[in-house]
């Protein structure tokens, strides 16, 4: 039972560090895994992907000026995200040009704006920190951001439950029988961008939409109701978040890949099962069916 204890609860009972980081993480996957099942109920995995990028120029620019301190980091993020998510709707309205083709255009350009902006001021370190985070790291002000973010969002799917599901699964309907339609869709990007602007003090801009992508995704493997994949969504984010601070403690590897790395060896165990099911099921109807043409 002494490596028992070594292993799993040492760890975070010892150091202060790590009870911030599992606290962080905790925050984050209830936060950030039910909005990751809408997207990709919404077939809108890869715009997160890409919001997720469209932050950097503003927590650029909050660091150009202010260094590495999280409130102007933040508000810089939340702006850039709500500019490109605002601009991606409003080219894909007035053009003929599709809104994931417009989200694709400006999150390059973003990227890459911010990628500049940091070098012109910051070292390598200070580009890995706000590219890829340190979750190991975490102040009480960013577990304070992470906190109002998650009670804001759980709020907020909370009352616009329905109406959010309705907008997955049939935008053109709820347009129809209801003025929720449009301002249901801005209020659910701007949910995506709160959350990876809170992800990205743990996990960085580029690794933070993983805790909210790969769980819901592995999910959706295993459940059909919006309500059983979002619960189920975010068990696998704590037990990914859990697991991947205990591997980069115990093997001193970094955090935030770590974690991402878990929840990737979820989703691909996940699939694995599924496909070995799935065939097994076809092997025996397809002999069967041999049976009943020979008999």
């Amino acid at each position: 039972m002494a490596w028992l204890y070594t292993s799993l609860f040492a760890p975070f009972i010892e150091f202060g560090f790590m009870r911030r980081a599992l606290l962080g993480a905790l925050f984050l996957c209830f936060s950030a895994c039910p909005v990751g099942v809408f997207l990709t109920l919404r077939r809108m995995s890869l715009m997160g992907d890409a919001m997720s990028h469209a932050i950097l120029p503003g927590a650029a620019v909050g660091f150009l000026l202010f260094g590495l301190d999280i409130v102007p980091m933040t508000l810089g993020g939340a702006a850039a995200g709500v500019i490109v998510a605002l601009s991606a709707g409003v080219v894909s309205r007035l053009t003929v040009q599709k809104e994931d083709a417009a989200m694709a255009a400006f999150y390059l350009i973003s990227l890459a704006f911010g990628v500049l902006i940091v070098s012109l001021r910051g070292s390598s370190v200070d580009l890995m920190h706000v590219l890829f985070g340190t979750v190991l790291a975490l102040g009480n002000d960013a577990l304070l951001l992470i906190w109002s973010v998650t009670l804001l969002s759980l709020l907020t799917l909370l009352v616009f439950w329905r109406a959010l599901i309705a907008e997955c699964l049939d935008p053109l309907f709820l347009r129809s029988v209801s003025r929720l339609g449009s301002p249901v869709h801005f209020l659910f990007l701007m949910l995506v961008v709160l959350n990876l602007v809170a992800g990205y003090q743990a996990l960085g801009t580029l690794l933070s939409v993983g805790v909210m992508i790969l769980p819901a995704v592995t999910a959706r493997f295993w459940a059909q109701r919006v309500q059983t994949m979002c619960a189920l969504a975010v068990l696998l984010g704590i037990v990914a978040c859990v697991s991947g601070l205990l591997f980069s403690f115990h093997f001193s590897l970094p955090s935030g890949p770590t974690i991402i790395l878990a929840c990737g060896f979820l989703y691909l165990l996940s699939a694995a099962i599924v496909v070995l099911k799935n065939s097994h099921v076809i092997t025996r109807i397809t002999f069967r069916r041999v049976n009943n043409g020979q008999s």
